[in-house]
């Protein structure tokens, strides 16, 4: 048998390859860490009152502090992405062609964060799900990639879609041809269009941010490079909140709208936890989680608190970012054990537990004012306690590590990332200062406390594993955790080059 005797070794790939010559990837990474710096300068001159509140170049575009704010957070995760590429992608026939659409990518999502006319922000938005499109199936000798491609491609045509017959009924009821001119106009418009145009735009970041029912994007684009996966759970997916965001006047407009915004969020961030238990796959656990934070995210914006959304979606780049551009450490074969869910808490474990969670909201409220009064800051602060509940509960359970270490790691750890988490919040709430809306918060409503009551009863017998109990509830969630067969690797010969 040939190659029983060779050794692994570590370093540059061989140069079979002739793109691999071209200083393509040199140039467009040093581009993008210098438009990241460009970016930071112009955030830091915000915040010190030298940049103005909007900077408008007709009715094409307006560059606020939402844009500055995400021009640095796209072009860093862009850059990080970048630089790690040029090692991970070595080798691959499409060398240049993967950094061509990545530094495409960046640049149509600039200019989606600083659109203004409806037209340019319609086709950036387009633009922006048919360049992800392309990545995701970037490998043209995989079948499986050209049918994940296809499916993703159908989706975001799907979604810009609704986003350009929102933008349509907003121009022919109001004849505004702007972001900002619709957002002004819509006190004008009949609740029937207010609720029409509201419930295309939800879908629309529905899609794109891939809450359930339309996961299976996401769970097929595993076929993308690691890389442009960082890229699609870290800024790609965040589309959804900055929709909602950038047309917070109109959706702020209808409780009920607000409400609904909630419940979906709501179902997507139970939905994508409880998909997320039935995964082995390293990836495929990310892609759940992804669905579940963004439904987190979606909640924000219904609870009013588009700061807190913008925040979230920030803050979770980074963690699945790391998460993706890591996975690989992260891949065994192993065999469950009595051990897979955890040690157990004990009574000690479990008050400190509640104990930590409690702290953490005092902590947030504290920080940021929210959640004092009777209002849906209450349930955003609620939100803030479930993590902090989940992440404690995961450390204490950790049956490698000692009582002690596990006692020691809640306040130490726990507790100054809430911390931070709050300092964050309010560093964005002073960035995004002279949106329209940046915090609508409305009186809670009974509507209010059957979801936040069912949502609690729900995620605490997640955490508690009741759901486990039941075999239909897991093939359930098995089966709605599969993507197409037709995007899946089934084989090693079907993906191993080497």
């Amino acid at each position: 048998m040939t190659g029983e005797n060779q050794s692994t070794t570590i370093g540059e790939l061989p140069n079979a390859n002739p793109e691999r010559t071209t200083l393509v990837p040199v140039v467009l990474t040093r581009l993008v860490w210098g438009l990241c710096a460009v970016s930071l300068v112009a955030v830091g001159a915000r915040l010190l009152g030298w940049w103005p509140a909007t900077v408008a170049l007709g009715d094409a575009v307006a560059v606020d502090g939402l844009t500055l704010l995400l021009w640095v957070v796209v072009t860093f995760f862009s850059g990080i992405v970048h630089s790690y590429s040029r090692r991970y992608m070595a080798g691959d026939s499409g060398f240049v062609r993967f950094f061509t659409r990545v530094f495409a990518f960046t640049l149509v999502v600039m200019v989606l964060v600083a659109a203004n006319h409806a037209a340019l922000f319609a086709a950036a938005w387009l633009a922006m799900g048919l360049v992800m499109a392309d990545l995701i199936g970037h490998v043209r000798e995989w079948p499986q990639a050209g049918s994940a491609a296809s499916l993703a491609r159908r989706y975001f045509l799907a979604s810009s879609g609704l986003l350009g017959l929102a933008l349509a009924v907003s121009w022919w009821q109001t004849g505004a041809t702007t972001v900002a001119g619709i957002g002004a106009s819509v006190g004008s418009l009949p609740t029937s269009t207010v609720l029409l145009v509201s419930a295309l735009l939800v879908l629309a970041a529905m899609i794109q941010s891939a809450l359930l029912p339309f996961h299976t994007w996401l769970l097929a684009s595993m076929t993308a490079p690691t890389p442009a996966s960082a890229l699609m759970h870290a800024g790609f997916v965040n589309a959804g909140g900055i929709l909602l965001v950038r047309f917070a006047p109109v959706v702020t407009v209808s409780p009920e709208v607000l409400l609904g915004i909630v419940v979906l969020g709501a179902v997507s961030a139970l939905g994508g936890k409880l998909l997320k238990s039935v995964q082995p796959d390293v990836k495929r656990r990310l892609g759940c989680s992804t669905t579940g934070q963004m439904g987190f995210m979606i909640m924000q914006a219904g609870l009013g608190f588009f700061g807190a959304a913008i925040t979230h979606l920030i803050l979770h780049g980074f963690y699945k970012a790391y998460k993706f551009l890591s996975s690989g450490a992260r891949v065994e074969r192993t065999s469950p054990t009595a051990e897979s869910h955890g040690a157990p808490l004990g009574v000690v474990g479990t008050v400190a537990t509640v104990l930590s969670a409690a702290a953490g909201g005092a902590v947030f409220v504290l920080l940021t004012g929210k959640g004092a009064g009777l209002d849906t800051g209450l349930l955003l602060t609620l939100v803030v306690v479930l993590t902090t509940l989940h992440a404690t509960r995961e450390t204490i359970g950790q049956a490698e590590l000692s009582p002690v270490t596990r006692a020691a790691a809640v306040p130490l750890v726990f507790l100054p990332a809430i911390a931070v988490y709050g300092v964050v919040y309010q560093a964005v709430g002073a960035v995004l200062a002279g949106l329209p809306v940046v915090a609508a918060p409305v009186p809670l409503t009974l509507g209010h406390g059957l979801v936040a009551a069912a949502f609690v009863l729900a995620y605490l017998a997640i955490e508690t594993g009741v759901h486990r109990r039941s075999r239909r509830l897991y093939v359930t969630l098995l089966n709605a955790s599969q993507p197409p067969t037709a995007t899946v690797l089934n084989s090693t010969e079907d993906y191993n080059e080497y």
